[in-house]
């Protein structure tokens, strides 16, 4: 049999010779791009791996444990490998946290008290906070415990508003969200530069001011993470960047001992701690996982930088843009109207190697104060360091893009998300 062009192969999936060219000569102006891409990832992967060498990972680390998880050398010893990751004292690394937002509210309910208010600088955080925080009235939210919160918005520039965060300390702000990634709003994500120096200003003002980066998408995106420029927390979930696609579910924070250990004595009980939680034999894909974090956040980092010169030369706007330096791995591209951003979930879908069959269609998701439309045929549920996509249906009708596991797997869901757009009439 002879061997397949690449064009060829990639007609017999569905992607027209008009589109696969077209983003292939895009994707030709990009060699620069992809390989400061490439030793960002080179340079992170020597960081973890130093960081298990140092801890002196061993086969007896990987097995699991049972029951209470009394001495479980394995998950303690993760969570000394990615508390050297990140360069701090302390880190919490467990699968008995079930996403992002879990290990944020682990993270605020564990730090602070009836009577503290927490303050947002950067605007209005992800939207499934607003239960957890009480901007949405919820059951159990931190607002029915007699916590506060304010925000200050970002100027109309995307820059800090120095003036009004200084202004909105107040004696009972205990505690600065800082939420790295854009989320579902359209500002730019913050780089780990302007996070320290947001950091710097805050503790100039109020030392005592704990300062947690919801650090969710950004992961070895940089060369440093927010606790290297003075945050007291950083918080993500393990089925994003680091777990490397391997990681079945799981979240971690790190930071100060006292702020973990806080954030322990909630996620089980006070008096226990970080001393109990069974691995249950997940060790081992969490190590892995890490493992490969860096190349797998680099592919996802290619698909999106790629996506944005697709669909920003189309006439979209896109943030980043094109040229823009980048800190998560999420590209956003605004639409304009419901039926291409429906049909951009659905190109990405049909790219899937699970489910791709299946069309995905808007639902009122729990946490979300719009139908959403989310496309994620993953190996695992709800992964967003593999493929996907989501937006809510509302204006201005953005998709979220971000993952893919491989940079070739990522191409060809941009490649399908056109094809789909190009079908339903969008002109190249």
């Amino acid at each position: 049999m002879m061997e397949q062009t690449m064009e060829h192969l990639y007609e017999q999936m569905g992607i027209d010779r008009a589109v696969y060219t077209f983003c292939e000569q895009i994707e030709e102006g990009l060699t620069e791009r992809f390989q400061a891409i490439d030793r960002t990832a080179a340079y992170n992967q020597m960081k973890v791996l130093h960081a298990m060498q140092q801890n002196q990972l061993s086969e007896a680390h990987l097995f699991p444990s049972t029951g209470y998880g009394y001495n479980d050398i394995g998950r303690d010893t993760l969570e000394r490998i990615y508390a050297d990751v990140f360069h701090t004292e302390e880190a919490l690394v467990r699968p008995h946290i079930t996403c992002g937002t879990h290990a944020l509210h682990i993270a605020l309910a564990g730090n602070l008290r009836p009577g503290d208010e927490i303050l947002s600088p950067v605007g209005k955080p992800y939207d499934t906070l607003d239960e957890v925080i009480g901007i949405r009235p919820s059951a159990g939210s931190l607002a029915e415990y007699g916590i506060t919160y304010r925000q200050v918005d970002l100027l109309a520039d995307g820059s800090f508003d120095w003036e009004g965060i200084r202004n909105a300390i107040r004696p009972q702000t205990r505690l600065i969200e800082i939420q790295r990634s854009k989320g579902y709003a359209s500002r730019r994500t913050l780089s780990v530069e302007q996070i320290g120096t947001l950091i710097a200003f805050l503790k100039g003002i109020r030392p005592d001011l704990i300062c947690m980066v919801d650090n969710c998408y950004g992961e070895f995106v940089e060369r440093i993470e927010p606790t290297d420029v003075g945050a007291d927390m950083a918080v993500g979930s393990l089925i994003k960047n680091p777990g490397g696609g391997l990681a079945p579910i799981g979240g971690y924070i790190v930071g100060t001992r006292e702020c973990v250990e806080r954030a322990a004595y909630r996620l089980t009980a006070p008096a226990l701690g970080k001393e109990l939680g069974a691995s249950l034999g997940v060790t081992a894909t969490f190590m892995q996982g890490l493992f490969l974090a860096p190349t797998v956040t680099a592919a996802a980092l290619k698909g999106a930088v790629l996506a944005a010169n697709v669909y920003e030369s189309l006439g979209f706007r896109t943030i980043p843009n094109a040229t823009e330096e980048r800190s998560d791995i999420i590209q956003a591209v605004e639409f304009g109207q419901a039926d291409l951003l429906i049909a951009f979930c659905e190109g990405i879908q049909a790219a899937a190697p699970v489910d791709s069959h299946v069309r995905p269609t808007p639902w009122a998701m729990p946490g979300y104060d719009s139908e959403v439309i989310m496309a994620a045929g993953a190996f695992v549920s709800g992964s967003s360091i593999e493929l996907s996509a989501d937006g809510p249906i509302k204006p201005p009708y953005t998709a979220f893009f971000q993952g893919g596991l491989t940079y070739p797997h990522a191409r060809f869901g941009i490649m399908k998300s056109l094809q789909r757009m190009v079908d339903k009439g969008l002109k190249l």
